[in-house]
C-alpha cells in the first residue's frame, strides 16, 4: 500500500483574494458597477484597490474590475505601440491604431452606457461632485496615457473625456486611476458598512469635514472639547458645523467661496 495521502496529485482549493481570479477568471457580472482599465502596466492592479472596504467589496463581486492589457494589441512581432510625436518633438506617443481594438474591446462588454475617461493633466479636475456622478452610472472605461500621451485623433473620434487628479504630472496615469475609482466605489450602495458617514464627510456638502478625536480623552496635554463629550447633540452639531467652516474658510479659500455662493 502506498504511503502517499489520498490526496496526492490533486490541487488544494481554497478561498483567495489573487487579483488575477479577480479580474481575469470570473466572467463578467452582469448588473454590476464596472470599471475598465486599459493600460500598459496591468500588474500595477488592482493594487491600493484591492484592501480595506474596496478589496473586500471587489472580492465579494459587489464592483468588478476588468483590466485590458494594451500591449496585447501592439503591432508586429514586438508589440509596438508607441511612435515619435508628428512635427518632431521628445518623447514618444501612443497610436491610435492599437488603442482602438483596446477600446473596442472594453466598450462591446457589458454593461452598457459607461463613459470613456483618459487620465490627462490637461483634463479638467476631479472631484466628489464627479465621484457621484460615476458611481450613478453603470461603470467607467478608463485609458491611463503614458509617455508624452496618445494619439489626438483617438479623443475626437470616441468623444473620450479628460479627466485630471490635479494640477502636476505623473509618469502614466495608472495611479490616478485607481484613486479616481476608490472613491467612486465607495459611494456604491450598501458598500461602505454605516452609510451615515458618507454625510459629513470633506466635499459631500462643499465643506471640508470637521475636526475628529477619539480616546484616550487628554493626549499629551490636548484635551478632546468638552462639548463633544457633553452627549447634547444639538450642541455638538453646531460645534461641527462652525469647525468645518473655520476648516474650510482657512484651508480652502476656493471651496468656502463657492460655498457662500451656494446660500445666495
Amino acid at each position: 500500500m502506498s504511503g502517499k495521502p489520498v490526496s496526492y496529485g490533486r490541487k488544494s482549493i481554497s478561498a483567495s483574494r489573487n487579483p488575477k481570479e479577480l479580474m481575469t477568471i470570473s466572467p463578467r457580472l452582469s448588473k454590476v458597477w464596472t470599471a475598465d482599465v486599459i493600460t500598459l502596466y496591468p500588474q500595477s492592479f488592482p493594487g491600493v484597490l484591492n484592501e480595506s472596504i474596496v478589496g473586500a467589496s471587489l472580492y465579494k463581486k459587489k464592483w468588478a474590475l476588468e483590466i485590458v492589457n494594451l500591449r496585447n494589441f501592439g503591432i508586429g512581432p514586438h508589440k509596438k505601440v508607441d511612435e515619435t510625436p508628428a512635427g518632431g518633438g521628445a518623447g514618444l506617443v501612443l497610436r491610435a491604431d492599437v488603442i482602438e481594438p483596446a477600446l473596442e474591446k472594453s466598450i462591446s462588454s457589458a454593461p452598457k452606457g459607461r463613459p470613456l475617461i483618459y487620465m490627462s493633466p490637461r483634463g479638467k479636475r476631479f472631484d466628489q461632485r464627479l465621484a457621484k456622478k460615476w458611481a450613478a452610472l453603470p461603470g467607467v472605461i478608463i485609458l491611463c496615457g503614458r509617455f508624452e500621451g496618445i494619439d489626438e485623433r483617438i479623443l475626437e473620434y470616441y468623444d473620450i473625456e479628460e479627466v485630471s487628479l490635479g494640477d502636476f504630472v505623473m509618469t502614466g496615469g495608472e495611479i490616478a486611476a485607481q484613486a479616481m475609482i476608490d472613491a467612486t466605489v465607495r459611494l456604491l450602495p450598501n458598500l461602505l458598512g454605516n452609510p451615515e458617514s458618507l454625510l459629513d464627510e470633506s466635499h459631500s456638502s462643499g465643506l471640508l469635514e470637521y475636526p475628529q478625536y477619539t480616546k484616550p480623552n487628554e493626549w499629551k496635554g490636548q484635551v478632546i472639547p468638552e462639548i463633544l463629550l457633553s452627549g447634547h447633540h444639538e450642541n455638538i452639531a453646531k460645534w461641527r458645523m462652525e469647525n468645518a467652516k473655520t476648516k474650510t474658510q482657512k484651508n480652502r479659500p476656493d471651496l468656502w467661496k463657492a460655498h457662500n455662493k451656494t446660500k445666495d
